[in-house]
């Protein structure tokens, strides 16, 4: 397989994910009229910030042997998976969330766009998660992919809730 990222990377792209899905709440905040969806969606965006710094200060703390290309198992299963990200299979970076965001959807389109994002973290972060060394930060991934699956939890509840108030 031709690509090799190392934690330095992952990281950095984690960090890209993590941006994008603040903006993308901050936006949301923009495009709703529901006072309690703005305060969830801050309150999201806050809490994507949050990982962000997280994963901008694992990188800072990364030695220099964990910034050369990693070493993928025999099988060369990680180089696929992140072959299959980097190509946008699994899903697109660089793709900005907020063009979603044309203004008319209602907060329940919203928070299921926001739930797709939230699962798509999840993947990534669990298919990297072994790529990055025990002592560079593997437990705060695990964490953020706790985080991320309570922000799928609350955003699940709060389109129970809007589906209840519309009926």
């Amino acid at each position: 397989m031709g690509v090799h990222f190392n934690a330095d990377e992952i990281f950095e792209i984690a960090e890209r994910i993590e941006k994008n899905g603040a903006r993308f709440y901050r936006k949301a905040v923009e495009n709703t009229s529901d006072d309690k969806a703005k305060k969830m969606f801050l309150e999201l965006a806050d809490m994507e910030d949050e990982h962000e710094k997280t994963f901008a200060d694992m990188r800072k703390d990364l030695r220099s042997s964990e910034k050369q290309p990693a070493r993928f198992d025999p099988e060369d299963e990680a180089a696929a998976y992140l072959q299959a990200f980097a190509d946008g299979h699994i899903f697109d970076v660089k793709a900005d969330p907020c063009d979603m965001l044309t203004g008319s959807e209602s907060v329940v389109e919203i928070l299921k766009m926001a739930i797709g994002m939230e699962k798509d973290s999840v993947v990534f972060y669990l298919g990297v998660k072994e790529m990055v060394p025990a002592g560079a930060g593997r437990d705060k991934i695990d964490h953020i992919i706790g985080e991320e699956r309570k922000h799928i939890g609350v955003l699940a509840r709060e389109i129970s809730h809007a589906k209840k108030s519309i009926s």
